[in-house]
C-alpha cells in the first residue's frame, strides 16, 4: 500500500510526451514472465520545456532500461520509474524496457494474472502499469504491436493478426489507444465462431472463446454481438473497423467484461448460457452486456476520456445506448422500469449517503472506487435527459459532430456539451450542473383549478430542492425535463405528453381550455432522475394504475399504492389496503398487458427501499417491522387472487421449445410470480411439483426461491447442489438464493455455515459476492438487531482485502446506509467500520471507502 494521495481534476497537465507507437514482447511464464517494451516516444509541443519521463510501474523487477540503445543506470521507485530530463533527447527517440512480473501470484486480478492456468490481462482504470513501464492514462494514445511467446494453443492480444509460428503469435492494433484498452490472453481454448458483413461489405471473423466443454454455451451471446453489431450501424451509423473481434469468458474476474479494442474480456458468467444453466435476466444480462462492451468501440474506444475525471463520457453514454438497444430488442417499457429499479435501488442511495459524489467527481484517492452507479446509471439518465431537451434530431447531430470531431481523441464533459451547443444552439451551460453536483433533486408539486365558463385553467407548480452531500453545502438549480400527461375523470387523455423545461427553484406551468379539473401523469417515463413528492390519495393512484396511458406511470402509480401502504403499516400499525389488492390484482389478471410488466407490478418494493422512505419521512426505519409488512402484504396479495393463481398458472405454462425471447421470458416471469404466490397458500405442494418437472433454470430458480419464501425447500436444495455441484456459476445461484431468502435471525449463521465449505473459493469474486453479497442483501439480516451480520461482512471484507482490494472496496458499500437506523444498530455498524478502519496495512481501496463512510 502506498499513502493514500488526493488527485484532483484541476491539476490536470499535458503528458510531457507523445508514444507514436509501443511495441511489446510478452515470454509468458507463471511466476517469472519476461516483458519487452519498446517506446517510440517524442517531446509533446502541448507541454513545453525541458521535462523528466516519468513511467508508471509497480510491483515490477527491472531488468534493464535503454534509450537509443544505450544501457540506463535507472532504479524505479515503489510507484515507477523516472528518466532524468539531462538525458533526454529533443527529437524523438526509443526507450526499452525488460521488466519480470510473476502472473500468477497477482490475485488483485490487475494487470496479467492467471485464471486456472489461463494467462489474461485487466487493464481499466490503472493495471497496465503491473505489466511494464508505461505512461499508464487515458489521454496518451499509441497504436500497439504485440509479440506473445508461450507453449500455449491460443495466444490473443488487441488488432488484427498479422503472424504466427509454433509457440508465438504477433498481433497489430492500427488504432491508437490508451494502455488501459491493452489485453492479452493465453491459454488452452475453443472458439465458437461466425462471421459479419459490415455496412459496407466488410468481413469481420467473430469468436467467442472459453475452455474446452462450453463452446455450447456461447450461442447466444454471439447472436447478441451480431445484432449489436448491426443495430450500432442502423441507430448510429457505426461500422466495425478492425478484421477480428474476439471475445473471452475468464472465470476469475472483477468486473462484468472490458471493453479491450477487438478483444474483450468477459466474466464468464456473462458469456455462458443455456436454458438447463441460465436464467432469464442472466439471458437479459448477457444481450446487455455485450452490446454494451461493444458499443465502447466508438464511445469509449475510438474516442476516449482525456483523464479518469471523465470516465461518465465512456460509461453513461455507453450505458444509455445499451438501454436503447435492449429496449429496441426487448420492451422499452418493461426497459426503462429495470432500470430505474436499478436506479432507485443502488444510485438513489448512493446520493443519499456518505458517498455521494457528481456524475463527474472534482477529485478522488482510489480511481478504482468511482466505477459507481453515479458514474454509470446516472450518468445515463444524464444522456437521456439532454436527448430529451434536443429532441431526436438534435441528438442525431449532436452525435455525429461528436464522431467526425473527436474521432482518435480522449475528450472532456465541456468537448462533449459543446457539440451539442454546436449542432443545436442550445445553451447548456446550466445543464452541465448536473455532472458537477452531486446528490437527487426533490421535485415538489402543487395543483391548483380555476374553473371558467369557457374552459378551465389549470396550473403545476414545481419546487425543486437539491439536499446537501458530502462537500456541496449548497447546490444551485437544475435544468429538469418533466414529462408530463393529464387525464380527465373517466380516463381520456386530454393533454398528451408534454415536457416541461424547468430552469428556476420555483416554476410554474399553465394549461388553459380544459372541460374539468385533470389528474396529471407526472414525470412520464422518468423523465429525470428526482425524487417526485407529489402529495395526492390511493383513489387518484388507483386511478392512474387503471388508466394512465403511459407505461411508467402506470407501473409507479401501483409501487407508490404499495409503498404508502407498507410505510403506514410499519409506522402506524394499520392493515393491509383492499384497495391496493384489488388494484394489483387487476393489473395480474389483466391480459392485455404484457406479462413482463404484469410481473414486474406484484413485485413489492424492496426492504431497503422501504427502509430509506421511511427516513425521509421522518421515521427510524426498523429491518425486522419492514419484513413482516411485506410478508403480510404477500400474503394478502395471494388470498385475493386465490380462485384465479391456478388458472393464471395454467394459462402461462409453455410446453414448446425454449424461447429467450422477450414475450416468452415475461410469461416466465408472470409465472414465477403466481408460484411464489401459490406456495404462501398450499404450503409448497405446487412449488415442489413445478422443481421437479422444471426444463429450465429459470422454472427451478422461481420454484426453489417460492420454496425458501416460506421456509421449506430443504429437499430440493439437496437436489439442487447434487445435480450442479460441477457448475460454479449454477451453483452461484444455490449459495445466494438460501443466504437472501434466509429469516434474519438465521442469516449470518447460514452465511458463516456455508462460507466453510470445501466449494467457497473466496478467492473467486463471483464466488464471495453470490455469499457475501448476498448476506449484505438480506436488508432485515445484515441489519439484525444482534450486529452478527456487520460482523461476518467486516471479517470477510478484511479477509479478502490483502488479496483483492477492489472487490472488497467495491462490497463495503453494505455499510453506506448505516446512520439511518436506530442508535443500537449505528453503534453496532460503526464498530464494524472502525474495526475495518483501524486495520493495520489496509489497501488504499478499503481504506478510502471506510473513511468516506465514517467521516460523513
Amino acid at each position: 500500500m502506498t499513502d493514500p494521495r488526493t488527485v484532483y481534476l484541476s491539476d490536470y497537465r499535458p503528458y510531457s510526451h507523445l508514444v507514436d507507437q509501443v511495441d511489446l514482447t510478452f515470454r509468458l511464464a507463471p511466476k517469472a514472465t519476461r516483458v519487452e517494451a519498446r517506446l517510440h516516444l517524442r517531446p509533446n509541443p502541448a507541454a513545453p520545456g525541458r521535462h523528466v519521463l516519468r513511467l508508471d510501474g509497480e510491483g515490477l523487477r527491472l531488468v534493464s532500461v535503454r534509450l537509443d540503445g544505450a544501457l540506463l543506470d535507472l532504479t524505479p521507485d515503489a510507484t515507477g520509474l523516472t528518466v532524468p530530463a539531462d538525458l533526454l533527447p529533443e527529437a524523438p527517440f526509443v526507450l526499452e524496457t525488460l521488466v519480470e512480473i510473476d502472473p500468477e501470484a497477482n490475485t488483485a486480478l490487475e494487470g496479467l494474472y492467471m485464471s486456472k492456468g489461463m494467462y489474461c490481462t485487466q487493464c481499466e482504470a490503472e493495471g497496465f502499469r503491473k505489466i511494464t513501464f508505461y505512461p499508464d492514462r487515458p489521454d496518451v494514445m499509441a497504436p500497439f504491436r504485440v509479440r506473445i511467446e508461450a507453449d500455449l494453443p491460443v495466444l490473443l492480444s488487441n488488432g488484427n493478426p498479422v503472424a504466427q509460428g509454433a509457440a508465438w503469435a504477433e498481433w497489430h492494433d492500427p488504432w491508437p489507444k490508451p494502455a488501459y484498452l491493452f489485453a492479452l490472453v493465453a491459454g488452452d481454448l475453443v472458439a465458437h465462431r461466425d462471421r459479419f458483413t459490415t455496412r459496407s461489405g466488410r468481413a469481420v471473423d467473430l469468436g467467442v472463446w472459453v475452455r474446452p466443454g462450453d463452446q455450447d454455451r456461447c450461442g447466444y451471446a454471439m447472436d447478441s454481438l451480431i445484432r449489436s453489431m448491426k443495430w450500432d450501424e442502423d441507430a448510429y451509423g457505426r461500422e466495425y473497423d478492425l478484421d477480428v473481434f474476439n471475445i473471452v469468458a475468464v472465470d476469475d474476474f472483477n468486473m462484468g467484461a472490458m471493453e479491450n479494442k477487438g478483444l474483450n474480456i468477459f466474466n464468464s458468467k456473462l458469456v455462458l448460457a443455456s436454458p438447463e444453466t441460465a436464467t432469464d435476466d442472466d439471458y437479459a444480462r448477457i444481450e446487455a452486456v455485450i452490446a454494451h462492451e461493444y458499443f465502447h468501440n466508438w464511445t469509449g474506444n475510438r474516442i476516449t476520456c482525456r483523464d479518469w475525471f471523465q470516465l461518465c463520457l465512456k460509461e453513461g453514454l455507453t450505458v444509455f445506448r445499451d438501454q436503447q438497444f435492449s429496449g429496441d430488442m426487448r420492451s422499452h417499457a418493461v426497459k426503462r422500469i429495470e432500470d430505474v429499479l436499478m436506479l432507485r435501488g443502488r444510485q438513489f442511495r448512493e446520493d443519499q449517503g456518505p458517498l455521494a459524489h457528481p456524475v463527474r467527481p472534482d477529485s478522488f484517492i482510489e480511481i478504482n472506487n468511482f466505477y459507481t452507479a453515479t458514474v454509470y446509471e446516472k450518468g445515463a439518465e444524464v444522456i437521456g435527459m439532454l436527448k430529451r431537451l434536443v429532441g431526436d434530431d438534435g441528438y442525431a447531430r449532436a452525435l455525429d459532430l461528436y464522431f467526425d470531431r473527436h474521432d482518435g481523441e480522449a475528450a472532456t464533459i465541456e468537448d462533449w456539451l459543446k457539440v451539442f451547443e454546436e449542432a443545436t444552439g442550445r445553451d447548456l451551460a446550466q445543464f452541465k450542473r448536473w455532472y458537477t453536483q452531486a446528490g437527487t433533486p426533490r421535485l415538489k408539486v402543487h395543483e391548483a383549478w380555476n374553473p371558467g365558463t369557457e374552459g378551465g385553467t389549470y396550473t403545476l407548480t414545481f419546487t425543486q430542492v437539491n439536499p446537501p452531500t458530502p462537500g456541496q453545502p449548497k447546490k444551485d438549480p437544475r435544468v429538469i425535463p418533466i414529462a408530463v400527461g393529464l387525464l380527465n375523470p373517466n380516463g381520456d387523455e386530454v393533454v398528451p405528453t408534454t415536457v416541461l423545461e424547468m430552469t428556476k427553484g420555483t416554476q410554474s406551468f399553465r394549461f388553459d381550455g380544459l372541460a374539468s379539473r385533470p389528474i396529471p401523469s407526472i414525470l412520464r417515463g422518468f423523465s429525470a432522475p428526482v425524487v417526485l413528492d407529489h402529495q395526492t390519495d390511493a383513489i387518484e393512484r388507483a386511478f392512474l394504475l387503471a388508466h394512465d396511458t403511459d407505461p411508467f406511470n402506470k407501473w409507479e402509480a401501483g409501487r407508490a399504492l404499495a409503498k404508502d401502504m407498507l410505510v403506514s403499516m410499519v409506522a402506524k400499525g394499520t392493515g393491509v389496503s383492499k384497495a391496493w389488492t384489488e388494484a394489483l390484482a387487476q393489473v395480474a389478471l389483466d391480459d392485455s398487458l404484457d406479462p413482463a410488466f404484469r410481473a414486474l407490478a406484484l413485485r413489492l418494493p424492496g426492504e431497503d427501499d422501504l427502509a430509506q422512505t421511511l427516513h425521509d419521512r421522518g421515521t427510524v426505519p426498523d429491518p425486522e417491522a419492514i419484513r413482516t409488512a411485506r410478508r403480510r402484504a404477500g400474503q394478502a396479495l395471494a388470498e385475493r387472487l386465490a380462485p384465479q393463481l391456478p388458472g393464471l398458472l395454467a394459462a402461462l405454462t409453455d410446453d414448446g421449445a425454449f424461447s429467450a425471447d422477450a414475450g416468452a421470458a415475461g410469461r416466465r416471469a408472470l409465472k414465477g410470480a403466481a408460484l411464489g404466490l401459490i406456495a404462501r397458500l398450499d404450503g409448497g405442494a405446487v412449488a415442489k411439483a413445478a422443481y421437479a418437472a422444471a426444463s429450465t433454470m429459470t422454472e427451478t430458480v422461481a420454484a426453489l426461491a417460492a420454496l425458501l419464501d416460506i421456509g421449506e425447500g430443504a429437499g430440493e436444495l439437496a437436489q439442487f447442489q447434487a445435480r450442479w455441484a460441477a457448475a460454479p456459476l449454477v451453483m452461484d445461484k444455490w449459495y445466494a438464493l438460501q443466504i437472501a431468502l434466509a429469516p434474519p435471525e438465521h442469516a449470518a449463521a447460514l452465511t458463516e455455515r456455508l462460507t466453510a465449505r470445501p466449494d467457497f473459493d473466496w478467492k473467486n469474486p463471483n464466488r464471495f459476492r453470490s455469499v457475501i453479497g448476498a448476506l449484505a442483501g438480506n436488508h432485515a439480516g445484515f441489519h439484525h438487531a444482534s450486529g452478527a451480520g456487520y460482523r461476518v461482512v467486516a471479517d470477510w471484507l478484511l479477509k479478502l482485502d490483502p488479496l483483492n482490494p477492489q472487490t472488497a472496496a467495491r462490497m463495503s458499500t453494505a455499510f453506506e446506509t448505516w446512520r439511518r437506523y436506530d442508535p443500537a444498530r449505528q453503534a453496532q455498524a460503526r464498530a464494524a467500520l472502525d474495526r475495518i478502519a483501524d486495520t493495520p496495512g489496509l489497501s488504499r481501496d478499503l481504506s478510502e471507502m471506510a473513511g468516506r463512510m465514517l467521516g460523513a
